[in-house]
């Protein structure tokens, strides 16, 4: 049977799907830029001719995955005024500060990424080069803070006054920097370093189990997991504040994720466990004072339950596997990189021990679905509300007839985007392998170019 047609429900789904699909190249293009800094850095501070090689071998397959972010940002902006016109007039004067900024952002990181590929061994100090990619990063990173404040607002909106249906007082630099910014922008901001930190280390791992022992890949293998430690503590800290965040601003959306059904001081943490059909939790584990300590920083503090709000008000509760998921991703992420740095620590070669090595393969593609869960839990929690407590999502949407034919059109070009590019970069780096690169630069196994 087909759905029954629900303009509202397609334009989720389809915004869902681009937003999905985005994010994949938008969390890369952030936290790339940042990697192949670092390695060009280390290769100048070592005089290592392998991390320049890193660095310039990143910023080609870079290049790529900022082109399919570009496509889909795009769509994205459109989807936003064709989909979601209520929404977009209530709230489009507020937020259209961000949203040039955002653009703005963007051109600043291409046109220096531009000079930066055309300008490889252009200049007699390499210093001079590596100059050109901190406007890039600077750039992805602004770009990510910019656009991330809107989905802030979303959630914590501010800066105007609502008379009778129409905006006035409008203040756009304090619905930018909302309750909700800080630990947004800074959770996302994070997360992309960390997400493509492990999906480059992926790519050094797999060689290595493939049998190409190089020591460039070893390099690139330390110098990822490094930072992906960094990265990972950071996420932990900054996370902490976010469930501070909710617990003040957004006491619903806490109860939701951690199924917290009633208002209780010293309040347990439920982690995993399943939901029964009348709401009993079973086979999950409870710390105690868990969730009082993460919503207040006390143990003995007051957590709001489920039972404080109205049930049309509330997230559905599968949002809670959505969270632990992601959670649970972020300590194994924590976890690999951690005893990656141990064991190096150690002076022994363990740390490209099969097992390892394969964990960090595993971290790529599990960093991803991190990303992935933790967007849908921010959107999926927020619900029903579309701008919190202010317009509920349906009342945002667009009534045309025609965006499930929109839909099938978009999974289409997002097949087909993916699959070329996954094609694009394979053969890239295929017809192209590092040690073959390496011999055409004369670059020998300690690094130095002869």
């Amino acid at each position: 049977m087909f759905m029954e047609y629900d303009p509202a429900m397609f334009s989720r789904m389809l915004t869902g799907l681009t937003l999905g699909f985005h994010i994949i190249f938008a969390t890369i293009g952030v936290g790339v830029p940042l990697m192949i800094a670092l390695a060009e850095w280390m290769g100048i501070r070592k005089n290592d001719e392998h991390y320049r090689l890193l660095a310039r071998r990143w910023a080609r397959g870079f290049v790529v995955t900022v082109a399919v972010g570009v496509v889909t940002g795009t769509a994205i902006g459109l989807q936003l005024n064709l989909l979601w016109p209520n929404f977009m007039q209530l709230a489009g004067q507020t937020i259209s500060l961000p949203l040039f900024m955002e653009v703005f952002a963007f051109f600043f990181e291409a046109i220096f990424l531009g000079i930066y590929l055309y300008t490889w061994d252009r200049f007699k100090s390499k210093f001079r080069h590596f100059l050109l990619v901190i406007p890039v990063v600077i750039g992805a990173s602004f770009s990510a803070f910019f656009i991330t404040t809107v989905n802030a607002f979303m959630n914590a909106p501010q800066g105007f006054e609502l008379v009778d249906g129409v905006i006035t007082d409008i203040n756009p630099l304090a619905a930018m920097f909302n309750p909700a910014t800080p630990t947004k922008t800074a959770h996302v901001i994070i997360t992309c370093y960390l997400t493509s930190a492990f999906v480059l280390g992926m790519i050094g791992a797999f060689k290595m189990l493939k049998g190409d022992r190089h020591v460039y890949h070893k390099k690139a293998i330390r110098l990822t997991m490094t930072a992906a430690f960094i990265f990972s503590i950071g996420t932990v800290i900054i996370g902490d504040f976010s469930g501070k965040y909710l617990a003040e601003y957004q006491p619903e959306k806490l109860a939701a994720a951690e199924w917290h059904f009633e208002t209780e001081d010293a309040a347990p943490l439920v982690v995993g466990g399943f939901l029964s059909d009348d709401e009993e939790v079973n086979y999950a584990l409870e710390i105690p004072y868990a969730l009082s300590i993460l919503a207040h920083g006390d143990p003995n503090s007051e957590v709001t339950g489920l039972d404080q709000f109205a049930e049309e008000d509330t997230a559905p509760l599968f949002v809670h596997y959505l969270f632990d998921s992601m959670v649970f991703i972020g300590m194994y992420l924590a976890f690999v990189s951690m005893l990656y740095l141990l064991l190096s620590w150690k002076k022994k070669n363990w740390m490209h021990h099969k097992l390892l090595l394969w964990g960090i393969v595993a971290g790529g593609p599990l960093s991803i679905l991190a990303i992935e869960f933790g967007w849908v839990f921010a959107e999926i929690g927020r619900q029903p509300w579309i701008l919190y407590d202010i317009m509920r999502t349906p009342e945002g949407a667009t009534t045309s007839k025609h965006v499930d034919a929109m839909l099938y059109l978009f999974i289409g070009l997002y097949a087909l985007l993916g699959i070329s590019s996954s094609i694009v970069l394979r053969k890239m780096f295929k017809d192209n392998p590092a040690a073959q690169e390496m011999e055409q630069r004369g670059i020998d196994e300690r690094g130095n170019k002869s």
